[in-house]
């Protein structure tokens, strides 16, 4: 299928990059060892000039490839960002007296933080303007925001940079001043004590960015002298800390991809932290407290899908844990809120979510959906005292929605629903179909397309999913997916294994030494789908990002003809070097993702789906592969060093395009509108390559 819009001529184009070969070996403590001509590509401070001439040199390249798509981009941006409410509003939501909302301005790229005292009528309080705060960078986040418990003053913690290592300060909410404490390199999770003076932080290591240590910090005492609270010795665990729904309780949690552990005190005088239940290989929990007890939802005893069982207050074992919510093998338990006289349990059966209500006394009941296909999970609930139960829920065709229900009466309301300008859900229509994978699975895809659309294996075909980590990518609206749809192609999302949408063994089934069925579900599904008519086998798209970027990478190598383009956003495709290597930031946190290469059984396995180590001489699909110089998740030079081998062995005329975001990390640029700015530039290129017209389809 040639592209509608023409790309320049070769002739017309620079060269490609050639990145410099420079002759060096990887080995692992078994003795196994592997050429890696271009590890020098990775510079730990960002500042070698031979590397950042690469990155700047395929810049460039991108930029002239991709210029006489300029139209096509502008056009995708104006529609993408033409369909976004600037002057929107969260639903607000009640906590200790004050009602809370995020509210954007139009033509300002970040949010607004404010409370109301009492009612939505009284005089807004400015919490954060993030406007001001981002101005002269390129990059600005904040990750997360606490108020005291007398409501008085603001923690929150920002970063400047993309590297996700943040910045905690201060701010008096009645004079607006912020005050001169500051505490750096942290995560940005914190948590007040009673005192309203004494702040709980997680402190990150400087190199690894591994949530180390927690501290906690006393209003006017310099940042050098908090006190440690808990340090965890084992690198494998990533830690949070939080307060419990009835706020008696600091909780301190630590876990692994196979194990957790709470530790809890009380947050009037939180001095001493008392384990809840000792931590044990493939045992996994989480906690909440409120009406004098804890509910716990976790996997002992061989519950693989979890259970909710309860413990006193005083706890210390798992010996003290009694059933209250049984294992069901069929319905996976993925979390829960806590009211007075009932719970809300999130769940998720045949890949669907679910949300049912359970009250004390026994009786329970599910919460209606309104459609065949949607996704639906528990919204701000910020206190328990209320028979009003708030959540979310979306499908591919309906915009993100807010409902409050009635636990008691039923009654249902509507609290808002994301405003989409010119958008018309009945145009559109969604499907589940079900695939059969090669060793049998039936793998659930969710579909969106025009409403008119033939299935007559002509069309062209998007297809997205992760398939890691147990993340279920559920079936819910986008906006920009909407300008993919006008123009006549299908979007799917592929519910593959690795991810949790069928339950904890569809995850189980697709880690470690499990994982080549990821890659296999992937490629069976858009086999079927060709196969089905949903579209042509010249025209099928494909994308994915980090986790999911690695699979890009890996079905690149392994079914190169089944794809015309693929998209790979900050890609995971080093995996063996990464993985031999505790110094790169959160490797330890991920052997039992994907095993441990120093095991010789996880290094040969890895090293067989490694997209890196497995790029080869044949013809490639068109690639766009995106990164930021300041990820802290998947450094840079993976997909560079991926991007510069594919560059020697792609025997076939593709473009390859690679984008380095100078100035961003994991999550690309942070405004509101820039990210739609980098879609829109990836959706032109694949576009074209599936030769899709540039305007959108007549109704």
């Amino acid at each position: 299928m040639a592209s509608l819009m023409t790309l320049p001529a070769a002739a017309a184009l620079p060269a490609a990059p050639d990145a410099q070969k420079r002759s060096h070996t990887v080995t692992a403590p078994h003795g196994a060892a592997r050429a890696d001509e271009y590890y020098w590509l990775r510079d730990d401070s960002r500042t070698d000039k031979d590397m950042l001439a690469y990155l700047n040199a395929e810049n460039a390249y991108a930029d002239a490839l991709l210029a006489p798509l300029k139209p096509l981009q502008e056009a995708l941006y104006a529609e993408i960002v033409g369909r976004i409410k600037q002057d929107d509003a969260s639903v607000p939501y009640l906590d200790d007296g004050y009602w809370y909302y995020t509210r954007f301005e139009t033509g300002k790229d970040y949010p607004i933080h404010a409370r109301r005292q009492g009612s939505m009528e009284a005089p807004e309080q400015v919490l954060l303007d993030l406007n001001p705060m981002a101005e002269g960078k390129g990059y600005f986040s904040v990750g997360d925001m606490a108020v005291s418990p007398d409501n008085q003053l603001l923690a929150w913690a920002d970063d400047g940079v993309g590297r996700r290592q943040y910045t905690i300060r201060f701010k008096d909410l009645a004079s607006g001043k912020v005050l001169d404490d500051v505490i750096e390199g942290a995560s940005p999770n914190v948590v007040w004590a009673d005192d309203n003076k004494t702040l709980f932080y997680v402190e990150n290591d400087p190199d690894t960015l591994l949530t180390v240590r927690v501290k906690k910090h006393v209003l006017g005492t310099p940042a050098s002298s908090d006190v440690l609270v808990y340090e965890e010795e084992d690198d494998s665990f990533y830690m949070g800390i939080g307060r419990t729904t009835d706020d008696r309780f600091i909780t301190i949690g630590v876990e692994s991809t196979v194990s957790s552990e709470i530790r809890y005190a009380p947050a009037a005088n939180p001095e001493h932290f008392t384990v809840l239940a000792p931590r044990a290989r493939d045992v996994e929990y989480d906690a909440d407290h409120h009406e004098g007890r804890w509910v716990i939802r976790t996997n002992a005893g061989g519950a693989t899908n979890f259970k909710l069982v309860t413990a006193p207050s005083d706890a210390t074992s798992s010996a003290q844990w009694t059933d209250l919510v049984a294992h069901d093998p069929a319905v996976l338990v993925e979390g829960f809120d806590l009211f007075d006289g009932f719970m809300v349990v999130a769940e998720r059966a045949e890949a669907l979510e679910r949300l049912r209500v359970r009250f004390n006394d026994g009786r329970d009941q599910l919460i209606a959906a309104d459609e065949p296909v949607y996704s639906m999970g528990l919204s701000v609930n910020a206190e328990p005292a209320t028979e009003w139960v708030r959540y979310g829920y979306t499908s591919m065709t309906t915009p993100a929605t807010t409902y409050e229900i009635n636990v008691r009466t039923g009654e249902r309301r509507q609290l808002k629903q994301q405003p989409v300008i010119g958008y018309d859900a009945s145009k559109y229509q969604t499907e589940r179909v079900w695939v059969t994978a090669r060793d049998g699975a039936r793998i659930p895809v969710s579909l969106v397309f025009k409403k008119g659309f033939k299935k007559d294996g002509t069309a062209a075909l998007y297809q997205y999913a992760y398939g890691s980590y147990g993340m279920s990518m559920d079936p819910g609206f986008s906006g920009p997916v909407v300008s993919l749809l006008d123009r006549g192609v299908v979007y799917a999302i592929a519910h593959i294994r690795g991810g949790e949408e069928m339950g904890r063994a569809w995850y189980e089934n697709g880690k470690l030494l499990n994982k080549q069925n990821t890659f296999n579900d992937f490629i069976d599904v858009t086999r079927a789908l060709v196969a089905d008519g949903w579209a042509a086998a010249d025209r099928v798209g494909a994308a994915g990002g980090s986790a999911g970027g690695l699979l890009m990478g890996a079905v690149a190598n392994q079914a190169p003809g089944d794809y015309r383009a693929m998209m790979a956003q900050v890609p995971f495709v080093d995996v063996v070097t990464t993985m031999l290597d505790a110094s790169i930031p959160l490797t330890t946190n991920e052997y039992d993702e994907w095993g441990n290469p120093e095991d010789k059984a996880y290094y040969d396995y890895i090293l067989k789906y490694s997209p890196y180590d497995n790029v080869s001489a044949q013809d490639y699909p068109a690639l766009f592969v995106g990164t930021g110089l300041w990820d802290s998740q998947v450094q840079y030079w993976e997909p560079a060093k991926w991007v510069a081998r594919l560059r020697d062995v792609n025997t076939g005329k593709l473009p390859v395009v690679f984008r380095t975001n100078m100035e961003a990390g994991h999550g690309g640029k942070s405004g509101r509108f820039q990210r739609y700015r980098e879609m829109a530039e990836y959706y032109a290129f694949m576009l074209d390559q599936l030769g899709v017209p540039a305007q959108p389809l007549a109704d």
